[in-house]
């Protein structure tokens, strides 16, 4: 053991508290101890323990320093002096700089200000710059071994035994556990600090996962009463799948047709399956936030509102203009779920894609403060066939890892499984014991079918769709982009139930008219809606017929999805076409890659494109012929004309731990930066605070997080070019700019917002005849 010494002469604080003696103060050493417990608690759960403990114990010890004790004293400095550096080096010193030190380092160093690239001494910024103290000076912190304690001997540390053995990601893995390790540390120090400052705080389970089991089936038993036959075969699907749930944590599949009740019973599985072998939560994970909002709602229905369901996306509002309506608990209910979502500490969490891979591979302790409470997890991808090409093979390293080395189960959701695993022929390090949940789903593809597919065999032009959309009183067109959709609008929005459904709507908007077009079509009244692909994952609407844009077969299926779900018809329609390409038809180019492997399918299997084989042949088109680098496509560093995949870049840098962490942190992105959100003027109906409050507040904070995110309620992604020719023409401000830059755009011509169709700029200098007239 590495003794401690107690030469200590005059107090030493980790925080102060304002207006209060030092009595009332923390000491270091009382939170380096108790960050080291919980650090090594949260670490524990997947065989970290003394290595968490450890990092808590060194974090700040830099806070010895006199001059950082001169600060926490009021000596006058807007920042005190830094305080991490100390412990990273000391955890080299004391541990090597080529295993466990560097490990330990990069958390340590980084509990402030992220994960930083491993680099060069010569490398300013990076964590071998800071390590080097001919680089970089920090305050002398003389004593502080009687702070931190005693801690073990290099030969008493031990890796994660998953880490101990050569597997096909070896690198990522040691990448992987170091930024686990680093949430471990951050959180347990976040949760310490606020633990001394608020001295009391709600946080952990509502709940227990029995309970919650105990309020799903009696919903579960509840929806069965209704006696159709679809009804009777999700049934029949969800008591197979529950039945599985014993099988030993790892990789599962659900493969399940649209309809086939898959959300509900993928919930029960993970809830059996949690409680079958001691996991904590279920995180669910879903790719748009379009749908996250329904799903939530349907997982309160049936689990209640004891705050054991986080929803967390950008557009989540966390603060309802009703708060001062509320009771003490129903207020200290919405604080918890807000500080639930910095971690997670909750029973079921429904976030989207971005925000659970972009964590996964973020250097932000905001953003990674959530990730060890992954472990020992239930996490299911819905629509797991919607991973970013450039990005599967990275997002296919984390959810294998998470599954092998963390004690996590992961569920691949969809009515369309993508071949990512070995046995499908995945030639690059595809996913192996991947264990299917669903009963024969071949089978169970041809007792779902109430669709008829057809294929139109020649282009259609609009003026065609317009026709076919007056014949009928009920029906859904899912077209490619959304200049398209207005297009189509305007050429039937005088035709009864004439609708339109886009991202050009800012998502109150979107939820407002979803929500009415679900009520008119259960009262069979005319519904005719034109779409984007937004409509297909998961929303749940039934149209007797559907006409889809080519383009991928998966969105095909999930069009396909829309169109007599519940059964109710001998058959659906569902007509696939060619737009014309007069008038700029043509799919972009995002999309036709997708839509030229559907094509190719098609010409093997149009007899029964929505076949399970077809499915197959499909995938093996998209994944298997582009190779493993456009599968891992994603620029690292400064030079745009240069690839490097996030892969590659961690096995390149493996050897020595020296990880490129910031600059992966950069490149992995899901979402392109090219839109710019625009403040749009929908008045909602609610509790909800008016978007004219909220630009009014932006006067007076410096850091406007929590309004963004009620803002983002009102915002429409605008690519920046059109943007910024909204702005020069005076269409649209920046609001104050002189704080956040340009951050927040609010649309000032409110004549380009419409009710029935949301944001147009093709023309930006637009004013209607009324708004003219001089007064």
């Amino acid at each position: 053991m590495i003794a401690s010494s107690n030469d200590t002469v005059a107090p030493i604080f980790a925080h102060s508290l304002a207006h209060h003696a030092e009595n009332d103060w923390e000491l270091l050493a009382d939170h380096l101890a108790l960050v080291g417990q919980m650090a090594a608690l949260f670490a524990g759960r997947f065989g970290a323990n003394v290595l968490g403990n450890v990092a808590g114990r060194l974090h700040d010890i830099g806070k010895m320093s006199a001059e950082f004790q001169a600060y926490i004293r009021g000596n006058g400095a807007l920042r005190g002096p830094d305080h991490a550096t100390a412990g990273a080096r000391e955890a080299v010193r004391l541990y090597g700089d080529a295993g466990f030190g560097r490990i330990l380092a990069y958390c340590i160093a980084g509990h402030h200000s992220g994960l930083a690239d491993g680099g060069t001494e010569h490398l300013p910024g990076t964590l071998t710059h800071r390590l080097n103290s001919q680089n970089k000076r920090i305050e002398a912190y003389e004593g502080w071994e009687a702070q931190a304690g005693t801690l073990p001997e290099k030969s008493e540390l031990r890796l994660p035994e998953p880490l101990s053995v050569r597997s096909q990601h070896s690198g990522f893995e040691r990448a992987f556990f170091i930024r686990m390790l680093f949430s471990a540390l951050v959180d347990a120090d976040f949760l310490a600090t606020e633990q001394f400052y608020a001295q009391a705080t709600r946080r952990g389970f509502a709940n227990s996962l029995e309970v919650l089991r105990d309020r799903l089936d009696a919903k579960l038993t509840a929806k069965a009463s209704t006696a159709t036959e679809v009804n009777r075969l999700r049934s029949r699907v969800l008591a197979h799948v529950r039945a599985q749930a014993s099988q030993a944590p790892g990789l599962f599949s659900l493969t399940v047709p649209t309809g086939g009740g898959k959300t509900l019973t993928s919930l029960a599985f993970a809830l059996d399956h949690a409680i079958a072998h001691g996991l904590d939560r279920i995180v669910y994970v879903i790719p748009y936030t379009s749908i996250i909002e329904q799903t939530a709602q349907v997982f309160r229905d049936a689990l209640g509102n004891d705050g054991d369901v986080l929803e967390h996306h950008s557009a989540v509002e966390w603060d309802p203009k009703g708060d001062e309506q509320l009771d003490d608990e129903g207020k200290e209910g919405l604080k918890k779920l807000r500080r639930d979502a910095e971690n997670w500490d909750v029973r079921i969490v429904v976030t989207t894609s971005v925000q659970f891979f972009e964590s996964l591979f973020a250097a932000r302790t905001s953003a990674c403060r959530k990730l060890h409470n992954l472990a020992k997890s239930v996490i299911i991808l819905d629509e797991a066939q919607t991973l970013p090409l450039p990005l599967l093979r990275p997002c296919m390293a984390a959810i294998e890892t998470l599954a092998t080395g963390y004690g996590a189960s992961v569920v691949l959701c969809t009515a369309t499984q993508p071949a990512l695993r070995k046995q499908d022929g995945f030639e690059w390090k595809g996913l192996e014991n991947v264990r299917e949940l669903a009963p024969d789903p071949d089978d169970l593809y041809r007792q779902l079918k109430r669709v008829r597919v057809a294929i139109a065999p020649e282009p259609v032009s609009d003026d065609a769709l317009a026709e076919q959309m007056r014949a009928q009183e009920q029906v859904l067109c899912i077209v490619n982009s959304r200049p398209h959709a207005r297009d189509l609008f305007a050429r039937i929005k005088d035709a009864p139930g004439a609708r339109h459904l886009t991202t050009l709507m800012c998502p109150l908007h979107r939820r407002a008219a979803l929500a009415q077009i679900r009520q008119d079509l259960k009262d069979q009244k005319p519904v005719r809606l034109i779409a984007t692909s937004l409509i297909e994952a998961g929303v749940d609407v039934d149209f007797p017929t559907v006409w889809r844009a080519m383009t991928g077969l998966d969105s095909i299926a999930q069009a396909a999805g829309r169109c007599n779900r519940e059964g109710l018809r001998a058959e659906g329609i569902v007509n696939v076409f060619r737009p014309d390409e007069v008038g700029g038809r043509k799919p972009p180019p995002a999309i036709e890659q997708f839509a030229a492997a559907t094509r190719e399918v098609l010409r093997t299997h149009g007899d029964d494109p929505l076949g399970l084989e077809a499915i197959k042949a499909y995938f093996a088109q998209v994944y298997w012929s582009k190779g493993p680098d456009q599968l891992d496509a994603a620029i690292l560093g400064d030079k745009p004309n240069q690839t490097q995949g996030i892969l590659s870049a961690i096995e390149d840098t493996a050897s020595a731990l020296n990880f490129p962490f910031a600059e992966i942190a950069s490149a992995f992105r899901f979402v392109d930066d090219t839109m710019q959100p625009v403040i749009v003027p929908y008045h909602a109906e609610g509790p909800l605070e008016p978007v004219e409050s909220l630009i009014n507040s932006l006067r007076f904070v410096e850091r406007p997080g929590a309004i963004a995110r009620k803002l983002a309620l009102y915002s429409v992604p605008v690519p920046r070019n059109k943007c910024n020719d909204l702005i020069s023409s005076g269409a649209a401000r920046y609001v104050e700019p002189e704080k956040f830059a340009d951050q927040f755009v609010l649309l000032e011509n409110f004549e380009l917002y419409s009710s029935k169709s949301g944001l147009d700029w093709q023309d930006t200098t637009f004013r209607s005849s009324e708004s003219n007239i001089i007064s």
